[in-house]
């Protein structure tokens, strides 16, 4: 069977989808801690993002394909780690990067086991999950002709 080719519109329509998977995703958890802690007021739910995280979470559409290529021969627990570890890099990269061009790190964690604001440590499982969510999307993606 022959492999189609994946163009322009698909990559762009790719960047959008993950980009957008990131946010919404991202949204929904900040609303969710805030409930946990109790600084929700009157059950809004109101979640957070930022603007620079579109294209930060839109990148997975490209990164995350040569990262399971290279790793789906591996258990599920591994794959799942390296995803971790390689997000907690990319955020600590983004965010380094993001303070150099604007003067301030959109995020910055203050508690928490975390790197200079940059990134938290005891966020890892939460990555792990988020990285086992982004393999079942790209295999949807890549079910339907979308990602590669």
């Amino acid at each position: 069977m022959k492999e189609r080719k994946i163009g322009i519109k698909e990559r762009v329509f790719s960047f959008v989808l993950y980009g957008g998977l990131g946010i919404t995703t991202e949204v929904f958890f900040t609303a969710i801690v805030d409930l946990i802690n109790g600084s929700v007021d009157n059950l809004r739910l109101m979640g957070v993002s930022y603007i620079w995280m579109f294209p930060i979470y839109g990148s997975t559409s490209i990164l995350f394909p040569i990262g399971f290529n290279l790793l789906k021969k591996y258990n599920r627990f591994l794959r799942y780690f390296v995803y971790g570890i390689c997000i907690l890099l990319v955020e600590l990269i983004a965010g380094f990067a993001l303070e150099q061009a604007t003067g301030r790190c959109p995020w910055e964690y203050q508690t928490g086991w975390h790197f200079m604001g940059y990134i938290r440590f005891d966020y890892l499982p939460l990555w792990m999950a988020f990285g086992a969510m982004i393999e079942e999307f790209h295999r949807f993606n890549r079910s339907i002709g979308i990602t590669e």
